[in-house]
């Protein structure tokens, strides 16, 4: 059953917020995936770079979390309903889980830093569906929401690196 519309005070056309609502959403979802993911090699990383991995996997782990409560929020500020569940959530996602019993360092790197980038495509394509709709406010807090992506691909790239 498709959600009833909010009674949510805005001057923006409702199709429109419902285009952006849908990205944002998507988002929201790869972005609770991404968080348990780098919570995930946080946990379990070892090796002789064991403590910076470590200490970065958990600092990108809050800033990803950190987030995903803007991301709701802007949702709602538009009319519109988010995520309500693990399992909308996995409805909703499009970056892959992983829940293989090891995972190399030098993987975990990769893989992160491919989602994170993944992540920045998304939010582009979001921050377009903004511009479309005349949705000002998602598109400024977007560019933010990016800039954190492609700084946590950017130290994941670097701490992969061999020289």
């Amino acid at each position: 059953m498709p959600a009833k519309p909010l009674k949510t005070p805005t001057d923006l056309p409702r199709n429109a917020t419902s285009t952006v609502a849908q990205a944002l959403n998507t988002i929201l979802a790869d972005s609770y995936a991404l968080y348990f993911k780098t919570k995930n090699f946080h946990w379990h990383v070892s090796g002789p770079h064991f403590r910076d991995y470590h200490l970065m996997f958990d600092e990108q782990a809050a800033q990803i979390l950190a987030t995903t409560d803007l991301i709701a929020e802007r949702v709602r500020k538009t009319g519109n309903v988010t995520l309500r569940s693990i399992g909308d959530i996995s409805r909703h996602q499009t970056l892959s889980d992983n829940d293989a019993d090891f995972v190399s360092p030098r993987d975990m790197l990769t893989e992160l830093r491919e989602d994170n980038l993944r992540l920045v495509e998304a939010f582009r394509a979001a921050k377009q569906a903004a511009t479309d709709a005349g949705d000002n406010a998602t598109e400024g807090i977007i560019d933010d929401w990016t800039d954190q992506a492609e700084t946590r691909a950017w130290f994941l790239f670097e701490a992969g690196r061999d020289s």
